[in-house]
Formats: C-alpha cells, structure tokens, sequence
C-alpha cells in the first residue's frame, strides 16, 4: 500500500513541476509541504454544485472537481449520494485554505463545514490531502480565483 500511494504522490507532486499555465480543467495547490496540480471538472453554476460528484463509483487519483461560487459565503457540504470517500479543500476568495475536511463519509448526511466566507471548495480522493500534508494556509491557483486578489495568481 505504500509503494502505491508513494507512486500516486510522485505522479502527483512530478506533474506541478511542469510549466504552470492557468486552465480552466486545472488546479494547482502548494504550500510548506510542496504543491501539486489536479484535472478538474468544474461545477461553477447551481445545478453543478448540485449534483457534484453524486452517483459515481470512482475518481482517478490525479482529478477531482473545483466548485466556484460567485461570492464568498458560508459554506457546507454532504455527501447523500455520493459514493466515493473524498477530502474537502475550502478556500476563500483569495485561494487561501481555511480548512481541510479529510474522510468524508460515502452517503453520511451529517453537514461538513467549511467555512463563514469560502468561494472555492476541492474535492479529491479521501487520503490525498493527508498524504500530501495539504493544510490550512496552503494556496489554490485557478483562473477562476480573482485575480486581482489572489495570492497565487494566474
């Protein structure tokens, strides 16, 4: 199990050294630890943000989905109908992590939440963030983030 997630966190981190250009289907997160890059779907309108990543039975390692909302707000997740374990990245409007929710449940109904005034939330593979040491204070690069005030601008 070991040889495998040091392989996934290799293709992981090995793929962020690649030139950084800001696509839309693509989303950057480093800090302390090191950075990284993920494929994303986005869900940037309400239907989107709906359904997120509900009724599927697997996601790759190296993907996940960016949910953009127009303002920053307070935000909560859960997981009804959802399938797969997944972490939670909860950024402001800056790209600035607030929180990391690791381990959400398949199907628990319990509200995750992730913050008084979050505009961007990542959801990966449960164990991902852990494994890489993503933290509160770590920085999301998008186009979608404000570029006037992000801090890891495009």
């Amino acid at each position: 199990m070991r040889l495998l997630w040091a392989t996934i966190l290799a293709a992981l981190v090995g793929g962020a050294a690649m030139a950084q250009e800001c696509s839309p289907n693509t989303v950057y997160l480093r800090g302390d630890w090191g950075q990284v890059r993920f494929a994303v779907e986005l869900a940037d309108n309400n239907r989107e943000r709906a359904r997120g990543l509900m009724f599927r039975d697997s996601m790759p390692e190296s993907q996940g989905m960016l949910f953009v909302y127009p303002f920053p707000g307070p935000v909560a997740f859960w997981m009804k109908n959802t399938l797969i374990p997944l972490d939670m990245v909860f950024a402001d409007e800056s790209g600035v992590v607030q929180r990391v929710h690791h381990h959400a449940i398949p199907g628990d109904e319990t509200l995750i939440w992730g913050g008084k005034r979050i505009q961007y939330v990542l959801e990966v593979n449960a164990g991902i963030a852990g494994a890489l040491g993503i933290t509160e204070g770590s920085q999301l690069r998008h186009p979608a983030v404000k570029q006037g005030g992000a801090v890891w601008p495009c």
